[in-house]
């Protein structure tokens, strides 16, 4: 086996939460400042998902006070503590870069009904 694939194996996470492209989710992710350490919570939209095995992603869009924050997340990172879907999104597409351009209500993603 490879030696990069070895190492690689032992980051990756065995359970991965169940979330697509247009959730909307929050990211629960571990600040250190200084000596003390603490859980920030980030939710918004996934734009995207990207890669695989240790090195995927996803990409969180929200506005936070008029303005669009994204950030993307390394899904087997162990400074992401947990990820929670608040709600399931109607899309057709794998990628959601469009959203972007859009303000208000026209940046909304349908939910889906299941």
């Amino acid at each position: 086996m490879d030696a990069l694939k070895l190492i690689a194996g032992d980051s990756i996470k065995e359970t991965t939460p169940a979330f697509n492209v247009g959730d909307t989710i929050r990211v629960d992710v571990k600040i250190r400042e200084g000596e003390r350490e603490r859980i920030q919570a980030f939710e918004g939209t996934v734009i995207a998902k990207k890669g695989s095995g240790v090195a995927e992603t996803f990409t969180v869009r929200r506005v936070a006070y008029g303005v669009g924050v994204e950030r993307v997340f390394p899904l087997h990172s162990p400074n992401v503590a947990a990820v929670k879907v608040i709600r399931a999104g109607k899309v057709r597409r794998s990628k959601l870069y469009y959203l972007r351009d859009r303000v208000g209500k026209a940046a909304k993603v349908k939910e889906l009904i299941k």
